[in-house]
């Protein structure tokens, strides 16, 4: 793969940068009151609703939290409390980044600017954001644009904010789903794909795998190429 530095390198934040642990949440909320088996049922209903409830017209993301939490409730067939989608919301600002993420992110703000298109709250995600510990040029959230990923036209309104296209940058994600299905579809040609495990390989859509932020150095073109998924 021909190494390639890009104008800037753009970022999922909650899951990719930040360890974004609406699973455990969710445990800490529920564990007590479902059984194992109900609870790894409600987790997995929990994944599904908060995508689901992202592809309509664009609703402040307490009601994306409320709305699935009460959809995984009446899956499972439990009573659906507000309190309890209020406080798994609140958990959010508290969450800090994945080990990797400070050293590796470091590495590359020193030459390359560094980006965040995330589904969040403009009030939500700088307490996320100032945990990271390296510099970010610009942040957008969702609220900004008003459109959740995966839906284009956070893409779209950030290049344009950028002043730049497709091909000048490198978009890195953990989700095929959210982030790089999208960045394919919209032709950002140099993606890279952090496995952190969610979500299993998809070479179809052409990106560089990475273990961790670690690796997005030799990614970016900064240090010797890594081989492509």
């Amino acid at each position: 793969m021909t190494q390639f530095r890009p104008k800037y390198v753009t970022f999922d934040c909650y899951g990719t940068l930040t360890n974004f642990d609406m699973a455990g949440a969710a445990r800490r909320v529920y564990g007590e009151r479902l059984s194992p088996e109900a609870m790894a049922g409600f987790v997995e209903a929990f994944r599904g609703y908060r995508l689901d409830e992202v592809l309509g017209p664009w609703k402040p993301f307490l009601q994306v939290v409320h709305n699935s939490v009460s959809r995984s409730c009446k899956r499972i067939g439990i009573p659906f409390k507000p309190e309890d989608a209020q406080r798994i919301y609140d958990e959010v600002p508290t969450w800090g980044p994945h080990p990797d993420v400070p050293a590796g992110l470091s590495r590359v703000a020193k030459e390359i600017p560094l980006v965040i298109l995330s589904n969040s709250m403009n009030s939500l995600i700088m307490s996320n954001v100032e945990k990271l510990g390296a510099p970010i040029h610009m942040v957008i959230t969702a609220e900004e644009v008003g459109a959740y990923k995966p839906l284009m036209k956070g893409f779209e309104y950030m290049l344009d904010k950028l002043g730049c296209g497709p091909e000048d940058i490198t978009h890195v994600s953990s989700s095929f789903r959210y982030d790089l299905m999208t960045a394919y579809d919209l032709g950002i040609k140099s993606k890279v794909w952090v496995n952190r495990g969610h979500e299993p390989a998809n070479p179809y859509y052409e990106y560089t795998e990475i273990k961790d932020i670690g690796g997005l150095a030799g990614a970016v073109g900064l240090e010797p190429a890594l081989k492509p998924a």
